[in-house]
């Protein structure tokens, strides 16, 4: 169980430019979806500098049987901010539909 914070939509196909190189497409595959989308923050240490680090981290749990892959990309509605989709996680329940778990990377503005 979670607790809508916001609204996504999920994003696919992909498209050509000039030079024929490929780029995220724009289809709205699906929208209007109750999701809880959390931003998490850890700091990381460089291997050999020792240099601290801040990883940002989201993760988007969504209604459970959501048609959302690796290859897609979720857009909040509210933000207007759109991120990659890295893994999504289906967990198993035999009694309750579990929802989804997204792992996400932000793209766009300091990414």
């Amino acid at each position: 169980m979670y607790v809508a914070t916001t609204t996504v939509s999920v994003l696919g196909d992909t498209t050509e430019d000039e030079f024929g190189d490929e780029t995220d497409g724009t289809t709205v595959l699906a929208a209007d979806i109750p999701a809880a989308l959390v931003e998490a923050t850890r700091t990381a240490m460089e291997p050999v500098t020792g240099t601290p680090r801040i990883v940002r981290t989201h993760v988007c749990r969504l209604p459970p049987g959501t048609a959302v892959d690796e290859s897609h990309r979720i857009k909040d509605e509210v933000t207007g901010e759109i991120y990659i989709v890295v893994a999504v996680t289906r967990n198993a329940n035999p009694f309750l539909a579990q929802p989804l778990r997204a792992d996400l990377k932000r793209t766009g503005r300091a990414a």
